[in-house]
């Protein structure tokens, strides 16, 4: 590649960074919409390898997404919202406990001024906001409808997504072949390699640590539930979630599940087993469902998948979080590959002969 090419290539990144930070108010539908098409295009590539026609693999692909969201929602969803409900019940419990207990203990043994660290305002008001039947459901939609203008661009912005979705699906081998066409003829076989590097790491980081989260969610829920803990579907998907950042979901749910089993049961017991199922589902998740779904080719420190979403959400807001392990994942293929290319260029030198 020419030096010419390389400043063009900059100069555009340049112009595609800028658009990308001042245009991410309205970006969000898109990004998400994109990111489905990503994750759906392996799918829609073996139906057509099946004999299928594009428009018909994305329709197929489309039904079972809708199919499987639809199930979500009126399974999943409706269960969550009743333990959400329950667990504010459980506020005056851990009222009581934390001012007939744990504000005496903490006076007492550590000298902690302990008298503004009461907790009835904040138990009134989200017992007054929480206990009606559907409040989680009637705050979101008087959040999303303070005004009308914000109740279009909330319906604007979701209809956006599968639409988005449907056509990136539709046309994303095609797209892809035309981004390639308007690279320098000279530069198109580095860039493929590195796109198709990037390509493996991005595939096997977001469709793997999906299918890492939704396993693990499973399997925390199943767990907590053989306990008879309470919530456990919500803490299950709780740390689940959670798991998108390493040794994060296994911290969050067992905080949470033990918690809630220190007011629920008597004794050591549970509690032991609570630990149990925390402990063997990260012994899955490290010896089995990690190397299994996702491998090692993505080669993301812990540290740094933190730092990315930080970093993303502070640049970006909420599409940076969304953006960030992606392009954190291109830029560890870039950052990579530049360093092989130091150790073989004439700055890093030839070790001395032993």
């Amino acid at each position: 590649m020419t030096q010419s090419q390389t400043g063009l290539l900059f100069f555009v990144g340049a112009i595609v960074a800028a658009l990308l930070y001042l245009l991410q108010p309205v970006l969000t539908p898109f990004v998400v919409g994109i990111g489905i098409a990503y994750l759906a295009d392996p799918f829609a590539d073996r139906l057509e390898a099946r004999g299928c026609s594009r428009t018909i693999a994305t329709i197929i692909v489309f039904v079972a997404l809708i199919l499987v969201l639809a199930a979500i929602i009126l399974v999943v969803v409706p269960l969550m919202i009743k333990q959400i409900q329950t667990l504010v019940q459980m506020i005056p419990t851990i009222e009581v406990w934390y001012n007939a207990a744990l504000l005496p203990w903490l006076q007492s043994n550590l000298g902690v001024d302990v008298k503004s660290m009461n907790l009835d305002l904040v138990t009134e008001g989200l017992s007054a906001e929480w206990k009606q039947t559907g409040g989680v459901i009637s705050r979101v939609v008087q959040y999303a409808t303070q005004s009308s203008m914000s109740l279009i661009s909330t319906l604007g912005s979701m209809a956006m997504v599968p639409v988005v979705a449907f056509y990136m699906l539709r046309d994303f081998d095609l797209l892809t072949a035309r981004i390639k066409a308007l690279l320098p003829i000279n530069a198109q076989p580095r860039v493929s390699a590195l796109a198709l590097e990037s390509n493996d790491v991005l595939g096997a980081f977001m469709r793997g640590q999906l299918l890492v989260m939704f396993s693990l969610g499973i399997i925390y829920a199943l767990g907590l539930s053989l306990v008879g803990l309470n919530y456990a579907l919500l803490i299950g998907i709780l740390a689940g979630l959670a798991s998108i950042v390493p040794y994060l979901g296994f911290v969050v749910g067992i905080a949470a599940a033990m918690v809630i089993a220190f007011f629920q049961f008597d004794g050591y017991v549970p509690l032991t087993l609570v630990v149990a199922v925390f402990v063997i589902g990260q012994m899955i998740e490290s010896f089995v469902l990690t190397p299994l779904l996702v491998g090692d080719r993505i080669g993301l420190h812990p540290v740094a998948v933190i730092f990315a979403i930080l970093a993303g959400g502070q640049l970006f807001g909420f599409m940076g979080i969304l953006l960030a392990l992606p392009i954190a994942a291109v830029i560890m293929v870039l950052l990579r590959n530049l360093h092989e290319g130091y150790i073989k260029s004439s700055l890093y030198g030839q070790r001395d002969s032993e």
